[in-house]
């Protein structure tokens, strides 16, 4: 099985993918990725979808309501930052956006004159530490080595820092069996109350709801998509019961089963 991924070698991500696959190849986008596997290029795909700190990522919401891809397995990992560098005097401090967010107190606190550099990864912020003297990167401590040293380790504002993500399939491997559940639902209509009415058949059949959000359909301004998970299986009579009533409140729309699945929690 050959898996894709969020690269270069490193990221957090290669770090999750690992539980998947044994061969990973890397793109430089979520969407890249979401839309290799919906092609059917690739048998697996690694993206983040949210972040305990940060909240959702928001490329991955858009890239699975765009393509039509399958869930199969959410990965739950423990996010570790460390500050590496060639030396302790450095002018800029470089990751992945969501990163340096989940490390604002630390780099206010301890660089606050060093400018921060917004890249593809942590990964790629990693490299550009090694390319540039001046250059810190954040990322896993594993990253370090004999030209990069650890400045400082679990640098994150919070402890408990985890993120979250899908393993993506080709839409013909979605599985009604797992726990958990994610859709998508788009009801092209706008009026008071209908968000109540789209949550209102999960409580009605007692399913907990774990995630909702919306995001801007891109067909004009102030209209949604949502997103929905929910902890019960596609294979139980209440998610069905409750999906057909979810389709009829939006029958101007559509819903689309992303799969049920379970959880694997990955401590590297």
């Amino acid at each position: 099985m050959i898996a894709v991924t969020l690269g270069p070698t490193g990221t957090y991500s290669h770090r999750a993918s690992r539980a998947v696959a044994d061969e990973i190849e890397f793109r430089q986008s979520v969407t890249e990725i979401v839309a290799a596997v919906a092609s059917g290029e690739y048998d697996r795909g690694i993206v983040p979808v949210e972040n305990s700190i940060e909240g959702s990522v928001t490329e991955s919401l858009d890239a699975v309501a765009e393509y039509d891809v399958a869930v199969v397995k959410e990965i739950v990992t423990p996010i570790r930052h460390a500050l590496l560098a060639q030396r302790p005097e450095v002018e800029t401090v470089a990751s992945h956006s969501q990163a340096l967010a989940q490390c604002r107190s630390y780099l206010e606190s301890e660089y606050p004159d060093a400018s921060l550099e917004a890249v593809t990864s942590t990964a790629r912020g990693v490299e550009r530490a090694r390319e540039d003297p001046t250059v810190a990167g954040i990322g896993h401590p594993g990253n370090a080595g004999d030209d990069l040293e650890v400045l400082a380790a679990d640098i994150q504002d919070q402890t408990s820092n985890a993120t979250r993500f899908f393993v993506l399939a080709p839409v013909e491997e979605r599985s009604e069996a797992g726990g958990k559940t994610s859709l998508i639902v788009y009801p092209d209509a706008n009026y008071p109350g209908l968000l109540l009415e789209l949550l209102e058949p999960f409580a009605e059949r007692d399913i907990n709801l774990t995630r909702v959000e919306s995001r801007p359909s891109g067909e004009r301004l102030g209209d949604y998509v949502f997103h929905i998970d929910v902890a019960a299986g596609l294979y139980e009579e209440r998610t069905r019961n409750a999906i057909a009533d979810l389709e009829s409140i939006a029958e101007l729309g559509w819903v689309r089963r992303l799969g049920s699945y379970d959880t694997e929690h990955v401590v590297e």
